[in-house]
């Protein structure tokens, strides 16, 4: 019986399917740390020695430069002073836009966390952190 030898074609697509299995294989599966080598709005960040740059990241509001929250609440209660009443306990209302300045600086570690169902690979810059 004369042994089975695949078409070009099928062994090719059997090749293809091998690439795509290992290939998946090394899609990272959670959250990676990455750091930051040039700030925002050109930001680049390295990720196991691939640097990644802003058409690869989302990027949480809160971490971009000059970023306004507006605030609303109170302060909590406090006495203070010499004990008059004038200085009884008492709080004081918020409602304020406060601008945050928690921008990313080249060496900044920042938590990488990557999306998946997309056509390329892409991740979310969540946050920052240190090590310590």
């Amino acid at each position: 019986m004369p042994e089975h030898i695949p078409s070009a074609s099928q062994s090719a697509s059997a090749i293809v399917d091998i690439m795509h299995t290992v290939a998946r294989g090394e899609l990272p599966r959670g959250a990676q740390v990455g750091i930051v080598e040039a700030p925002p709005p050109d930001i680049v960040v390295r990720m196991n020695n691939i640097p990644l740059t802003k058409k690869d990241l989302y990027i949480s509001r809160y971490l971009m430069p000059d970023y306004t929250r507006h605030m609303v609440g109170q302060t909590s209660n406090r006495a203070g002073g010499s004990g008059d009443a004038a200085y009884e306990s008492h709080n004081h209302p918020i409602d304020n836009d406060e601008t945050w300045t928690d921008t990313l600086k080249p060496g900044t570690l920042v938590l990488l966390i990557p999306i998946y169902g997309q056509n390329e690979q892409l991740y979310w810059l969540a946050d920052s952190g240190v090590k310590l």
